[in-house]
């Protein structure tokens, strides 16, 4: 006999409890011109904000493989990743959605706008925290600084 807390109780309406998965980078590089540290912005026309670089998973695909893919679709740049960051977890369209985040050092590549990212700016850690336009982005910004702190 079946009760309401059985394996089989919530098979019938599996698109309202799954999570949407998805990956990207806190993108980041020393300034060609003073060394500082600049982090990537990018910035989508459809929702006319300011994120970090990242998408949705393909079916089947690694986390940190699709978030190397994001940032090499929506930023032009190759990256190698680092720390694995705090994910974020928020409801996008009504559903559940889950986004792990890495520190990423962009080592190569040019920006070309698409109709996905029309625009991406390297900001100070402060000028990025100050433009992100989510207030749940802006506390990688942290956690990237703290990736970087020596290991005690």
């Amino acid at each position: 006999m079946s009760t309401p807390h059985s394996a089989h109780a919530h098979t019938h309406a599996p698109h309202r409890t799954l999570i949407v998965q998805a990956a990207g980078c806190v993108l980041w590089r020393r300034s060609p011109v003073t060394g500082e540290l600049e982090l990537c912005l990018v910035h989508r026309p459809k929702y006319d904000d300011w994120s970090w670089p990242k998408g949705k998973l393909k079916p089947g695909e690694d986390p940190l493989a699709g978030a190397l893919r994001e940032v090499a679709e929506e930023t032009g740049h190759t990256a190698v990743p680092a720390a694995e960051l705090p994910s974020a977890h928020y409801l996008a369209n009504g559903r559940p959605k889950r986004v792990r985040y890495w520190a990423a050092e962009a080592v190569s590549g040019a920006f070309t706008p698409n109709d996905e990212v029309d625009r991406i700016l390297w900001l100070s850690p402060d000028e990025a925290r100050r433009h992100l336009t989510e207030a749940r982005d802006r506390a990688l910004v942290d956690a990237l600084m703290r990736s970087f702190a020596p290991m005690e």
